[in-house]
């Protein structure tokens, strides 16, 4: 008995730096399918950011909305502005929108030696580890219910 193989077209396989058509490509394909798989549409991204009266950027953050669930992909505020509330500010931020566009979940990651301490005061929990960062530190996951 014979087990026929599909045919493969010719191809090539590349690597190298980066790509941002292939990025983007990616990025379409995969929006795509999760929306068909879970029927949450596509993800609305949004920021938001300080800026000093003389338009110097103080810090910012930027993240998504996507079936109810809010992400927090970048969070920063500049050195000589840290400790003076601007994170927890740009948070409550970021969490009034996302209940305001219907979000129940809020979630972040942040490295060991950045600020998970940080999110755990503003009522994240800790949802699961990754090591393997560069130092021997980890990638901490944070979740937090929200708009409850």
């Amino acid at each position: 008995m014979t087990t026929e193989q599909p045919s493969t077209p010719a191809a090539t396989l590349q690597v190298g730096g980066q790509d941002d058509d292939l990025e983007q490509r990616l990025d379409d394909e995969l929006t795509a399918f999760n929306a068909a798989a879970t029927g949450a549409g596509e993800p609305d991204e949004f920021s938001v950011r300080v800026t000093a009266a003389d338009g110097e950027l103080l810090g910012g953050l930027t993240g998504w909305v996507w079936g109810g669930q809010c992400g927090v992909e970048m969070l920063w505020v500049r050195a000589d502005q840290r400790h003076a509330g601007w994170g927890s500010k740009l948070m409550r931020a970021a969490e009034e929108e996302a209940v305001r566009r219907g979000c129940t979940d809020m979630i972040v990651s942040s490295y060991t030696f950045q600020a998970p301490d940080f999110y755990r005061k503003l009522g994240f929990r800790e949802a699961g580890r990754l090591p393997g960062v560069p130092g021997g530190h980890e990638d901490v996951y944070l979740h937090k219910v929200i708009g409850s």
